[in-house]
């Protein structure tokens, strides 16, 4: 059986419906990468923002601040019911893919821990491109390499270990964090003075329950995924990821110290 594309987009878009505003008090926690993200996107007053896989509006919300009134910051997700999460900014549901925008339209493009949700990336980072006027900035987070991330690697090899594997495999959410992937496939979408860097960020849990729940309310497709088990099913996977999270136990419960990457560059 092939990857199929659209049933992956549409079972991410029902996910992030699904969640709501579980996932806007979720992403609070990550407030240290939203600020990085802006900094390295070196924004300013009365610039245009377009900002993707923009969820509930955080980062967008924060760039508004930085441009001002004079400026515009449009945020743009696949999940409507995300985006109901932002009623105060202007935004588009779209497909980050093929956004239905002029060209050229935008000072700076933004996408906080986005791009390894979508299937071609390839895809979405020549959009990016062809949303910024010429020597327009895209910034972006993603996720490092797996062994770096327990944020989200606790919850997937529980998932691996109890359940059985999936028909098709999803792209890896983990992909960007490889040694010279991000590198190749910016500069392959036609962009330049490329910087990238990690930045380490740490959450902390009471107890195992916490960080499931944790785990669910920023997981729009596996959330959507999961919820199709059956009840001992969900109840195993809540109690098990105790295993894998035991390696971070410390007297405040457990603290989670993930990577991420900062990247960006110029428009050509």
């Amino acid at each position: 059986m092939n990857f199929d594309v659209a049933q992956f987009k549409r079972i991410e878009r029902a996910g992030y419906d699904r969640l709501g505003e579980r996932y806007l008090a979720a992403a609070t926690t990550r407030h240290e990468i939203a600020t990085a993200l802006l900094d390295a996107a070196a924004l300013a007053p009365g610039q245009r923002v377009l900002d993707l896989a923009s969820g509930p509006g955080l980062l967008a919300r924060a760039a508004a601040v930085r441009v001002g009134d004079a400026g515009l910051v449009l945020a743009s997700d696949i999940s409507q019911g995300q985006l109901r999460c932002c009623p105060d900014l202007p935004r588009v549901a779209a497909d980050g893919e093929a956004l239905p925008l002029a060209d050229g339209e935008f000072d700076r493009v933004l996408c906080g821990l986005g791009l390894m949700f979508f299937p071609d990336e390839a895809a979405a980072l020549r959009e990016m491109r062809r949303m910024l006027r010429p020597g327009g900035r895209v910034a972006f987070s993603v996720w490092g390499r797996a062994a770096e991330v327990p944020l989200i690697e606790c919850a997937l090899a529980c998932i691996r270990r109890l359940l059985p594997p999936p028909k098709v495999a999803r792209p890896s959410i983990f992909r960007c964090g490889e040694p010279g992937w991000l590198q190749r496939r910016v500069a392959s979408a036609d962009f330049h003075d490329i910087e990238i860097r990690p930045l380490d960020f740490s959450v902390t849990f009471a107890d195992a329950a916490s960080y499931w729940q944790g785990f669910l309310d920023i997981a729009g497709g596996a959330n959507e995924s999961l919820s199709r088990l059956p009840a001992e099913k969900l109840q195993a996977l809540a109690a098990g990821v105790a295993e894998e999270l035991a390696p971070h136990a410390g007297p405040e419960g457990y603290r989670l110290t993930s990577t991420v990457l900062i990247a960006s560059a110029l428009r050509s």
